[in-house]
């Protein structure tokens, strides 16, 4: 019989609580990759990123004898790396209302155990690349390039109408596709500036971002 998430949790939880090395090492090549790119959509830079997963790592090691062995290290885990990015944050600006709400959007996957990032970027870039080639084109120079409806219609020659259709009609695909957590997962590819300030619309939200 297999041993169930909870169980093999504990078990590790134990092991690095009496200072197992071989586990430590273990719990690092588990989840340093995820963690690195899940930090990664929180700061939009990897040296930030990684300092981050580094600490948490090392701030585990050092507080180890304190780990609660009934709690989920992988929630644990990237419990502490928000957490930690979220210090940091504050100390250099505020949260307005638009970011408060793209962390929480980013938080929400976390809470819902899908911690494999990889995975979800590599499932956001299929269904992007099955847009219509137009739409797919006029869609990532407005979300991946940050260029404006103004720059795009000046760019391609078209009306900035037709370029806000495309991009409607893009987005109106990928929630189809993705569900409701669309705008969630399309922050983790492009990142908070990019979906916030590039006009995106949050599922179930009418007013513009």
């Amino acid at each position: 019989m297999p041993i169930s998430d909870s169980k093999a949790d504990a078990i590790m939880a134990e092991k690095l609580k009496s200072g197992d090395l071989t586990s430590y090492n273990a719990l690092v090549d588990a989840y340093y990759v995820n963690l690195c790119t899940y930090a990664y959509t929180l700061t939009q830079d990897y040296g930030i990123a990684e300092d981050i997963v580094q600490n948490v790592f090392a701030d585990i090691w050092m507080k180890r004898r304190n780990i609660n062995s009934k709690l989920s290290l992988k929630h644990y885990l990237y419990r502490s790396v928000y957490n930690s990015f979220i210090d940091q944050y504050r100390k250099n600006k505020p949260i307005v209302y638009l970011e408060k709400k793209y962390f929480e959007a980013i938080d929400l996957v976390v809470e819902d155990d899908r911690g494999d990032f990889s995975e979800l970027i590599k499932l956001i870039e299929k269904e992007i690349n099955n847009l219509p080639p137009k739409c797919k084109r006029i869609f990532l120079l407005n979300k991946k390039d940050g260029l404006t409806h103004t720059e795009i219609s000046e760019y391609l020659k078209i009306s900035i109408k037709t370029v806000e259709g495309h991009i409607n009609r893009a987005f109106k695909r990928l929630q189809e596709k993705l569900g409701k957590q669309s705008a969630t997962l399309l922050f983790l590819l492009f990142g908070f500036e990019n979906i916030v300030y590039g006009n995106a619309h949050f599922p179930g939200d009418s007013s513009k971002a």
